[in-house]
């Protein structure tokens, strides 16, 4: 027994207090368990989970008696009392427990009834407790089944948003929940933030066995990923069309031809920063569209326009500005009663994309296809995109996703999922505004889990992102907040103490809510067991060792 239900405060259904037994104490997420007969001899089992702990002197009436206490001169004595929010009732009798009930520490088999663990068939573990006990995920909410899409939100470079992706990631493809499945299960993470990403296939350095055993515990391998296909932009200026990546050479360059950005309708995504729906230029950039879809194809990647073959963007740009502001073929291209204001700002916005995305959208390399974006041949692909500007960055990940989101399409539901982590969500799905990427992700949300395309998005602010993608995310992580957006009611699903504390919780530490259980979890996940940059690899051979320029001097 660690207390007793106290009389001196409410108990309800939903919320009780225990007074702590001398020698034994309760802490913060503690797991309790009780039981309470009723009249009619029915047994009812109560479990919760503590959410406050907080001590007092009983018989003090000043704040200065606590000197007078410990010389002795007053009595009064030191007690401890818990706050317990109910989780589970077993049978659902929601009735209160009456005061002088013993209370235990769930442990075993309790505990996973507490917390409705026993009850998912499908689970996999997300971190451990403060106990050092395995914390579980009922995989139906991720899958599709019965929800799907799960939404990180954090202080960044603080709150840990995407090595708790990535661990995630490794927990689902590691801890045998996905089966048969796992084979053809893929990830696509888009790394925002310099070359971290690119080495998760590298044993990382600073592991020690101590971490490992944190990954023990949960029954998963402290290994890097086997299965990664890496992808960056193109250097600026390279004929060769070379990787614009400093720490490994493995890395292949991706763009697409000329050709491709004609016949398969992208040139939306180069206004895809965020507009008013009312914004007339949008008339002109589908009306350009239609006509790129007229191009024919060349060996190079080059089309060929009215006539014209076109083999860089700049020059595309220019055919395309020629053809708005011309008089003969302006009612063709930009459309009948469109302004010249309208004409005028849409090609200051294309001819702005143009030095931002030309290294993206070329036709000067031979076997273009062998530069393409293929999440086929590895379990994890990761597209880099920090050296891209914002507005490169949307149209990369914005033609990425809807590409692999039409290609789901196409195959139909299945239980191969595509797992996509998306950091800086708020920028390419803003609260206000439209734009084409965020109309894909708004899919994604919406509709993908019904064909297994799940979203893994990270934000520092869930108050700048578009309320759909957030209210469609079944499971939400919270990392280090502050304490202006804590208050927003976006975290709504927080408890007021857990709101508190994410404030203060320090990298590692995680708040998770789930539907299945009514509590959020707070847990820590182990260390990295792959490289999170460069300097932590354990380099073997064949992982694309960069040349040092001063081997040899």
């Amino acid at each position: 027994m660690v207390g007793r239900v106290i009389g001196t405060r409410d108990a309800t259904p939903l919320e009780f207090w225990v007074g702590v037994a001398d020698g034994e104490f309760l802490q913060l997420d503690d797991v309790v368990a009780l039981e309470r007969v009723l009249p009619t001899g029915e047994l009812v089992k109560m479990y919760g989970m503590v959410g406050q702990v907080v001590a007092r002197h009983e018989g003090a009436r000043f704040d200065s008696d606590v000197f007078l206490i410990e010389d002795g001169i007053l009595p009064a004595q030191v007690t401890e009392a818990a706050q317990v929010t109910s989780t589970r009732f077993e049978p659902e009798v929601f009735v209160p427990p009456t005061p002088g009930q013993a209370v235990r520490v769930a442990t075993g088999e309790e505990r996973e009834r507490a917390l409705f663990f026993d009850r998912m068939e499908r689970k996999f573990p997300v971190g451990l407790a403060r106990n050092g006990e395995p914390l579980w995920v009922n995989f139906e909410f991720l899958n599709g089944d019965r929800g799907a899409h799960v939404n990180i939100s954090g202080i960044s470079g603080v709150a840990t948003k995407t090595s708790y992706a990535t661990f995630l990631l490794h927990s689902l493809f590691t801890s045998g929940v996905l089966g048969k499945a796992a084979v053809n299960t893929k990830a696509l993470i888009f790394n925002v933030k310099g070359e971290d990403l690119l080495h998760l296939d590298r044993v990382n350095r600073n592991l020690d066995d101590e971490q490992r055993l944190g990954y023990a515990n949960l029954s998963l391998p402290s290994t890097p990923f086997e299965s990664v296909g890496l992808f960056a932009p193109p250097r600026i200026a390279d004929p060769k069309a070379t990787a614009d990546v400093a720490s490994r050479t493995d890395v292949t360059s991706f763009f697409w031809s000329i050709y491709e950005f004609c016949s398969e309708d992208l040139l939306p995504f180069l206004f895809s920063d965020a507009e008013d729906d009312r914004a007339q230029y949008t008339t002109v950039v589908y009306n350009v569209m239609a006509q790129l879809r007229k191009a024919a194809s060349t060996d190079s990647g080059a089309a060929v326009i009215e006539g014209d073959k076109v083999g860089t963007f700049r020059d595309l740009a220019d055919l395309i500005t020629n053809r708005v502001q011309d008089d003969a073929t302006r009612f063709q291209w930009a459309g009948p009663a469109i302004g010249t204001g309208t004409v005028n700002a849409f090609v200051r916005r294309l001819q702005g994309a143009v030095r931002h995305v030309e290294r993206l959208i070329r036709a000067d390399v031979p076997d273009p296809q062998r530069h393409r974006v293929n999440i086929d041949e590895n379990q994890v692909t990761v597209v880099d995109l920090h050296n891209l500007n914002d507005r490169a960055k949307r149209f990369v990940v914005g033609v990425t996703l809807r590409k692999a989101f039409e290609d789901k399409e196409r195959a139909g539901q299945s239980d191969e999922l595509l797992l996509v982590v998306l950091d800086e969500l708020n920028k390419y799905a803003p609260r206000e505004g439209t734009s084409p990427i965020k109309e894909v992700l708004l899919d994604i949300a919406e509709r993908g889990r019904s064909l297994g395309v799940i979203l893994v998005g990270a934000q520092q602010t869930a108050s700048e992102v578009e309320r759909r993608i957030i209210a469609n995310s079944s499971i939400r992580v919270v990392g280090r907040l502050d304490s202006a957006e804590a208050s927003r009611e976006e975290y709504g699903f927080l408890p007021a103490v857990h709101r508190q504390r994410a404030t203060i919780v320090k990298p590692g530490t995680m708040i998770l809510s789930q539907p299945e259980l009514p509590v959020p979890l707070v847990l820590e996940f182990p260390f990295p067991a792959w490289a999170t940059r460069a300097s932590e690899a354990v380099v073997t051979p064949g992982q694309g060792v960069p040349e040092d320029p001063f081997e040899g001097l």
